[in-house]
């Protein structure tokens, strides 16, 4: 008679997650007390989140600043981890969330400036350009004037198209990835990069026709 096997269970979704992504690994030795898998994780990620960080809100500086609340987050909440998605999910998650609540501040601050009566400015970047492009070899005049309209395009779309674009052209993050990092289903991702992709062509199709920035729709993506 044959013995009755009992079924073996199958690995949990987040034991799956866990075995994937070794990012997600190391934060769970963050988890239980590893601060060099902390370490780890910061430059693993610093740059590439600064580079996303800084396109979302045009500011350097900025961006610098926000990354390090993003880690500081990340690492005051680390009792608490779980891995429910790639850990590169779970980081630029609360990076887009920190950025768009530094946007809507700062759309508050700009509305209060504007009704008494301040000057707002150029932006530092756009002085910065007409101030030194004179002085400029030609070849590097033109790299920085592409990736000033590139920069200037994306900064056209609305913050989840942006966030979509950063995420998909950048990190390479799968729709199933980007999905879970803007809380969207995947068809609501699909349409929003089309929408965003259209929107910069069109803002980009004039520089390319004038043949002054050769290159700039393949950087739009």
């Amino acid at each position: 008679m044959a013995k009755h096997k009992e079924p073996v269970p199958e690995k949990s979704a987040a034991a799956t997650l866990a075995v994937k992504d070794p990012d997600a690994r190391l934060m769970l030795r963050v988890k239980e007390g590893d601060d060099q898998a902390f370490s780890q994780l910061v430059t693993i990620y610093h740059e590439r989140l600064v580079g996303v960080l800084t396109h979302l809100i045009d500011d350097r500086q900025g961006a610098e600043d926000l990354a390090q609340e993003v880690f500081l987050r990340i690492y005051k909440a680390r009792h608490g981890y779980e891995v429910t998605a790639r850990f590169s999910t779970y980081l630029f998650q609360i990076a887009n969330n920190l950025a768009s609540n530094r946007r809507r501040d700062e759309g508050r601050r700009r509305v209060v400036d504007l009704k008494s009566g301040e000057n707002a400015g150029d932006r530092p970047l756009e002085q910065s350009l007409a101030a030194s492009s004179s002085l400029m070899p030609a070849r590097q005049v033109a790299r920085t004037e592409l990736q000033t309209v590139v920069q200037e395009a994306l900064l056209t779309l609305n913050d989840s198209q942006r966030m979509a674009v950063l995420l998909s052209k950048f990190e390479e993050m799968s729709y199933t990835d980007i999905a879970a990092t803007l809380q969207l289903s995947v068809p609501a991702v699909k349409s929003l990069l089309a929408r965003a992709r259209e929107n910069l062509r069109a803002r980009l199709e004039p520089y390319v026709r004038q043949g002054t920035l050769r290159g700039a729709r393949e950087s739009a993506g």
